[in-house]
């Protein structure tokens, strides 16, 4: 009895081993009947209402692609396991295999791509800042001696060095554990301002307690592609993602989920982010693809 059963564990493993050697989701998943999602707790394009519930656009988005998986492989079960994410850990999550696709609020770039892969681009970010209303600050010349943060594993006071109007500034620069603790630092004095995605300053300040009391200034940072993370080297795992959201795109869905996660009351504080549709995302669904933002980049 015993034989048969190391039997069988070896069988489980080297079938566990395959497909992290082969990179084969969708053989992954019809075995196990189950899936990863990678999500986010703080971001403005997935958090977490608590108790191990997850929702926002991109969550959303992402349990509609897994659904359509599930219709490919025949599946009358798939269990969806969400797994939180951080800026920090959400690479090595995805390439060691716990998570098999990631949909919170990665930009999709050049050095990123030599680890992972990306499906087709969701959102398109705008880099931006944000500030206390009576701050005075107005864009980036006014950062000058300024305390700046942004979250840790993010690339966003990189891009502000960048940026030819931050040359010849100084500044100091704090990073908040997460987009919440950013917010927080902002929001407490700790910080002048914090720089971050659109959408995570948006979903921050329609959160807070006071939204009047902040406002995003100046000028657009960068421009980011948001777009799901895969693992590298799965063509038909990638496909089947890619599809998906394609169809999302073509049959209207994913432009009513935009609205009902930016434009209408939104839980837990039933607030309205009220950040429309841009013309760089309008124009990704349009023409599909999964260039890394440097393709994107503001002259």
């Amino acid at each position: 009895m015993k034989k048969h059963l190391l039997a069988a564990a070896i069988t489980v493993l080297a079938a566990g081993s395959a497909f992290a050697q082969t990179n084969d989701t969708l053989a992954k998943i019809k075995s196990t009947g189950a899936v990863t999602l990678g999500v986010r707790e703080s971001s403005g394009l997935g958090y977490t209402l608590g108790n191990g519930k997850y929702v926002g656009f991109h969550t959303e988005m992402g349990e509609r692609v897994l659904a359509d998986i599930q219709k490919q492989l025949g599946l009358a079960n798939m269990e969806i396991k969400y797994q939180p994410v951080t800026s920090q850990n959400r690479i090595p999550l995805v390439t060691n295999g716990t998570v098999d696709i990631e949909c919170g609020s990665t930009t999709n770039n050049t050095a990123r791509q030599k680890d992972v892969a990306f499906a087709v681009t969701t959102y398109v970010e705008e880099v931006r800042i944000a500030v206390n209303a009576k701050s005075g600050i107005t864009g980036i010349k006014d950062l000058n001696g300024k305390t700046i943060v942004t979250t840790t594993g993010t690339t966003s006071v990189q891009t502000l060095r960048k940026n030819k109007r931050a040359d010849g500034l100084t500044f100091k620069e704090v990073m908040g554990k997460d987009h919440a603790d950013s917010f927080l630092m902002l929001e407490t004095g700790r910080a002048d301002a914090f720089i971050m995605d659109g959408s995570i300053l948006a979903a921050n300040i329609s959160k807070s307690k006071n939204p009047a009391d902040f406002k995003i200034v100046g000028e657009v940072l960068s421009v980011e592609p948001i777009a799901c993370m895969l693992r590298k080297d799965d063509p038909a795992f990638k496909k089947a993602v890619d599809d998906s959201i394609k169809r999302q795109i073509a049959d209207g869905s994913l432009a009513k989920l935009y609205d009902k996660w930016f434009m209408q009351p939104i839980p837990p504080a039933n607030v309205k982010i009220g950040l429309p549709l841009s013309e760089a995302t309008k124009n990704a669904w349009a023409h599909p693809n999964d260039k890394p933002m440097e393709s994107y980049e503001v002259k």
